[in-house]
């Protein structure tokens, strides 16, 4: 089977985002199954003819991600439909609206779609109009390198590590960390709700560390709605010691964050999946996390579970979880059972599976 693999997330601005994780992690495992021949291309610009299918690895409703025609059998991945659910923070404006109309009819051509998670297929058939029967949901799972680290034990993956030293020391001393805190991995957008995780800190007195480019970026558009939250967040918490904003941190040593943290938090109003959620599990962190869709499909029940919209209950949460010890290793015994059923060879094998369906 010669399959075609749309590069549009590797080379745009998800390359270091959940979606081109997606496309790197999947093409790296496609490729390690029996008959398949694979390659990476510009959908938008090559001549798919010489493939058996196209697998798209993108959709977003404002902007075209889809196909004008169809010269092959496709596939496409649809992560989240944030905009659509929240359009007064993603506002569309007219051109948008425009596009959306014209997307939603081409996407209706499209042969099969996938969806991350169950709270994602609800919200295809929701906003897009897409027949149950078409939606495949296969999941995401953290990668490889995410696991226990042993103190005293350096791992060569830790970049500048040396083994006369401690890893610990050398991520605590490399992003001056405190010695206990609450972790946060990912965007400042609305639906992450990171100002009500920052409020429920500040209730508990707890630091809080943020690895993230968008939380650390100097370069936006102050006039854009979409980046209002972290325009509240610079204006507020920018010189806050207390809310340590890392800005971009390499997987090498995120994997470090995540054993190093006391407890990770996703308080997000809303996921398509909650990749980081995954990612603590494998590295034996505790987990808080919002009680929303998609966060208690993939991590029920190795999270403690708060309301997104009551920083209160976020921090009492945060603090059960900080005080208690034995509540940490419980929590931390289910991730690592939970995390067990999300592997990315899996997910390939489901998606080669999807495939196969569509062309019969």
């Amino acid at each position: 089977m010669r399959i075609a693999i749309d590069t549009g997330p590797m080379s745009e601005g998800d390359v270091g985002r959940g979606i081109g994780f997606y496309t790197k992690e999947l093409v790296k495992h496609l490729k390690k199954l029996d008959g398949v021949e694979l390659d990476l291309v510009d959908a938008s610009k090559n001549d798919l003819t010489k493939y058996d299918i196209v697998h798209y690895q993108k959709f977003h409703p404002y902007f075209f991600s889809v196909p004008l025609t169809k010269s092959i059998p496709s596939v496409i991945t649809i992560h989240d439909l944030i905009y659509l659910i929240y359009p007064e923070h993603y506002p569309p404006g007219i051109k948008g609206k425009l596009r959306f109309i014209i997307q939603k009819f081409l996407i209706s051509k499209i042969d099969a779609i996938i969806a991350v998670s169950e709270t994602s297929k609800k919200d295809i058939i929701r906003f897009l109009g897409i027949p149950e029967e078409k939606i495949s949901v296969i999941h995401e799972a953290p990668r490889e390198i995410f696991r226990k680290l042993e103190i005293g034990n350096p791992s060569t993956s830790l970049r500048m590590v040396s083994p006369s030293n401690h890893w610990k020391l050398e991520i605590q001393k490399r992003y001056g960390l405190p010695e206990r805190f609450v972790l946060y991995v990912g965007d400042v957008n609305y639906n992450k709700n990171l100002l009500g995780l920052i409020q429920a800190c500040k209730i508990v007195r707890i630091p809080l560390v943020i690895a993230g480019k968008q939380a650390a970026s100097a370069d936006f558009d102050e006039t854009h709605t979409e980046n209002k939250p972290l325009i509240k967040l610079l204006e507020k918490y920018g010189d806050d010691k207390e809310v340590i904003r890392l800005g971009f941190v390499p997987d090498e040593d995120l994997v470090g964050l995540y054993n190093l943290a006391t407890l990770y938090c996703q308080p997000s109003f809303y996921e398509g999946f909650g990749l980081p959620v995954l990612e603590a599990f494998a590295s034996e962190c505790p987990v808080v996390a919002s009680k929303t869709q998609a966060l208690v499909e993939i991590g029920e029940p190795a999270c403690l579970f708060a309301d997104p919209k009551n920083p209160k209950d976020i921090a009492d949460k945060i603090s059960q979880v900080f005080n208690d010890g034995e509540l940490r290793d419980q929590l931390v015994e289910k991730g690592k059972v939970l995390v067990k059923n999300y592997s990315w060879e899996k997910t390939a094998r489901e998606t080669l599976e999807i495939y196969k369906k569509v062309l019969g």
